[in-house]
């Protein structure tokens, strides 16, 4: 497998991704090159993303140490834009006419990724002088999903359907309001306050941080309580959408119900985000490996792991944009965070081989077309919509160091 014109043109995508300060972006950052799409706006979990492959590729080249400036400064433009109340935009912009919030009213806010962005700058820099300024940010922003988005159960949830992350997953869209404890968020969750607790060791502040930690601590409690199936040995997201417990109504109170959630088994490609988490046991691992994420019929394809279950009514292979499609097709970023949860609990033989798959996915598409696509066609590895998508697929560099034997730039957790 030849890589050195990949690994030129990941080069290429690292560099273009630093953006000197623009528009109302006061502090220089790392942003997103896609074509056409996403002129001037920064986003949530992308830019986070972007982060680590942009680390990943100057490392490999030697100019990390001119990283720590975009770094610092897209963690500072979004904290530019925190509320009062501590919540901030999934997306931001440079300027009103790229303002998504005024064009797409919706409710949702920034995902939980903040703290371990601010984590993983951290632990390559070891530049920790700035925390004392910005924790009280991180803090706001934290207590805002635990005093707006926790359920009673323990778990978050999302406010509505709109730009979750995993733009069509079943599991949120199209479902009511204030309905889905998302597996995918509760473990991004889990490791914001783990990352809340370690930068408040960084601090020297003892008591934040083990309270950050007994939260964490609660939160996988949640998660393995509601969100684990015995059944399948596998952990879906929840249903939260029920009728408050009413005595009055004579048919329910001789019964309520004494659950908080009901499961939902659909099997999503982040059913397996609680690997790269850290939340379950060894035993649990194995059959969430073994039972599910290999089953060929349903995740384990040629091209990596498909984003829906095969097995799944709604699974389908279409090009889409607004929402882009997770039904089915195969996406850099969730290979990738597979196969840190594969490496994670000593799967080698299988992150080596998703390594693989996504490596060769690029290679062909780059040799093809000279460019990369959103997402791909889980069988044949042909690019199903978005010619020219450069963001996060960067993060193949960190794949190939592994397979190559180099250093490997890790997110925090």
């Amino acid at each position: 497998m030849e890589l050195n014109a990949l690994k030129e043109y990941l080069s290429e995508i690292g560099k273009s991704l630093l953006s000197p300060p623009w528009g109302s972006f006061l502090h220089p950052s790392i942003v997103v090159r896609c074509g056409r799409c996403y002129p001037g706006q920064m986003w949530d979990w992308g830019n986070w993303a972007n982060n680590i492959a942009v680390r990943q590729i100057a490392t490999d080249e030697g100019w990390q140490e001119e990283l720590f400036e975009y770094e610092r400064g897209s963690v500072d433009n979004f904290l530019a834009e925190q509320r009062e109340d501590g919540s901030i935009d999934i997306v931001i912009a440079s300027s009103p006419e790229f303002d998504l919030s005024k064009s797409h009213p919706h409710r949702n806010v920034h995902k939980p990724v903040l703290a371990q962005h601010v984590a993983f700058i951290c632990k390559y820099t070891e530049a920790t002088e700035w925390l004392g300024g910005i924790y009280p940010k991180l803090e706001k922003f934290v207590e805002y999903y635990e005093n707006n988005a926790k359920h009673e159960s323990g778990l978050y949830y999302f406010f509505d359907d709109f730009a979750i992350g995993v733009d069509n997953d079943p599991c949120t869209f199209y479902r009511p309001d204030n309905s889905s404890a998302s597996i995918y968020l509760n473990s991004l969750m889990y490791v914001e306050l783990g990352a809340m607790s370690h930068l408040a060791e960084l601090i020297g502040n003892a008591e934040k941080r083990e309270y950050y930690a007994m939260k964490r601590a609660e939160l996988k409690a949640a998660i393995n309580e509601h969100c684990y199936d015995e059944k399948d040995g596998m952990y879906y997201s929840c249903d939260i959408n029920l009728r408050p417990i009413d005595y009055s109504v004579l048919l329910h109170s001789g019964a309520p119900r004494h659950y908080s959630t009901l499961i939902q088994r659909i099997g999503v490609w982040s059913c397996f985000l609680p690997l790269w988490a850290g939340i379950p046991t060894k035993e649990q691992a194995e059959r969430m490996v073994r039972e599910n994420l290999l089953d060929e019929k349903a995740f384990w394809a040629p091209y990596g792991v498909r984003t829906l279950s095969k097995y799944e009514k709604m699974y389908r292979i279409v090009g889409t944009c607004n929402p882009s499609s997770w039904q089915g097709g195969v996406w850099i970023l969730s290979n990738y965070f597979v196969f840190e949860g594969l490496r994670r609990y000593g799967y080698e033989r299988e992150a080596k081989e998703l390594a693989e798959k996504t490596v060769e996915l690029l290679r062909l598409d780059y040799e093809k077309n000279a460019a990369f696509h959103e997402y791909y066609h889980p069988e044949d590895g042909s690019g199903v919509f978005h010619k020219g998508f450069t963001s996060w697929n960067a993060i193949a560099a960190n794949m190939i160091a592994y397979l190559e034997g180099g250093e490997v730039i890790k997110e925090w957790k």
